[in-house]
């Protein structure tokens, strides 16, 4: 399985981002997904996931209300719309695949087994 992401850039605080993730290889249908992101000088850290479905999704609490993950599996596409950004929002953000068999908290990078390139956006304050 091989994931893009795509769509970072600079934007203002209070401004919208559209992160797209690409898939190849695999059955996009049937994987759960996660997006993560990492700011300079930090560990990389969970934002969100979806299941194969679409439904439910699953949030960071400092991004609840505010990011929307959305996937459309017949385009083999997963998205992160990012709304009223903020500089803390600054960081690469990933896509992940979560591995099949895996049964632990979501949030948990151990949990996913393919990784996107990362793109990054930049919140200007």
């Amino acid at each position: 399985v091989q994931l893009q992401a795509s769509g970072g850039g600079l934007v203002q605080a209070g401004g919208s981002l559209r992160l797209s993730c690409a898939a190849s290889g695999g059955t996009f249908s049937r994987y759960f997904m996660g997006w993560f992101r990492q700011a300079a000088g930090k560990e990389r850290e969970f934002v969100g996931a979806i299941n194969w479905s679409g439904s439910p999704t699953y949030y960071k609490d400092s991004v609840k209300g505010r990011f929307t993950i959305s996937r459309d599996n017949a385009n083999n596409a997963m998205y992160l719309q990012m709304n009223s950004l903020k500089p803390e929002d600054t960081a690469v953000y990933y896509c992940a695949v979560l591995r099949p068999d895996y049964t632990g908290s979501l949030g948990l990078e151990q949990g996913y087994e393919y990784w996107g390139q990362g793109t990054l956006v930049t919140v200007s304050s």
